[in-house]
């Protein structure tokens, strides 16, 4: 356990608990630090790969609109990177479980990831929007169906969607290409539903995702955060838990846990 996790109190979980059970409709805006838990690099600050490597193209979605077929060569020869070789051996952590667990009781009713890693849908996250995409996927920018990457084949590139014939590329959404309109949907239906939202990892600084979060504290919603640092959205938060998620949404989930059996006894 970090020194900043041992230092959060049981009366701060305690609070977080109650204000959670108190909501009726609670949703999660998680990010990049529950994939540095899962021993994924992050791509902005120490270590990261755009700080290493520079970033990349601003124009991602019209470089690729303008030739898929190089496009597509160019993905599949970075199989293997320093990106994509993490994704392939990570694996879920204690916060995405704890998320889970709290959806399966009955408390998180939504989340919203920022991630591309796929570890919240394999721990078991049911009610998911993955705003950024699925790097295990592949998207028809026609119709929007998504595919497992083995079951589409890239003998000839690009591929085209089985269904409507349209083009394909990776789910994961480049520079300069909008959000997908179904994710986009379900994030704003769902946040407006919202009476509280916690911030999982995130520092909630990229819109469209952080936008969805402040829109529930802006309509007098409750805010709670779990970062191992402090972000520009630490002061607008009610509860702010300073520790990483592996280990303080565990914490937090068998407080509330605890809280409902006694409730229900």
């Amino acid at each position: 356990m970090s020194e900043s996790s041992a230092a959060v109190s049981e009366l701060e979980i305690l609070e977080a608990a109650d204000m959670i059970l108190e909501a009726d409709y609670p949703i999660a805006l998680t990010g990049a630090g529950m994939s540095v838990e899962s021993g994924i690099p992050p791509f902005r600050g120490p270590g990261g790969l755009w700080t290493k490597n520079g970033e990349p193209p601003m124009n991602g979605f019209q470089i690729f609109m303008a030739d898929p077929k190089r496009a597509w060569e160019a993905r599949l020869a970075r199989q293997h990177d320093e990106l994509y070789a993490p994704l392939r051996t990570a694996r879920f952590n204690p916060g995405h479980q704890a998320l889970v667990e709290l959806e399966q009781m009955g408390v998180l009713r939504f989340v919203i990831t920022q991630n591309i890693d796929d570890l919240h849908r394999q721990a078991g996250q049911q009610e998911l929007a993955e705003i950024h995409g699925n790097w295990s996927l592949i998207r028809c920018l026609e119709c929007g169906s998504r595919y497992p990457w083995d079951t589409v084949s890239l003998a000839v590139l690009p591929p085209r969607c089985g269904k409507c014939g349209g083009l394909m590329k990776s789910d994961t959404v480049a520079f300069g290409e909008p959000i997908p309109p179904d994710v986009l949907k379900l994030c704003a239906e769902r946040s407006a539903l919202a009476d509280l939202v916690i911030l999982v990892g995130t520092s909630a600084t990229v819109y469209p995702a952080a936008g969805f979060a402040l829109q529930v504290k802006e309509r007098g919603g409750r805010m709670i955060e779990i970062n191992l640092y402090e972000s520009e959205l630490t002061a607008q938060c009610d509860i702010s838990l300073r520790g990483g998620s592996a280990v303080m949404m565990p914490r937090l989930t068998a407080v509330l846990a605890k809280k409902r059996r006694a409730a229900m006894a």
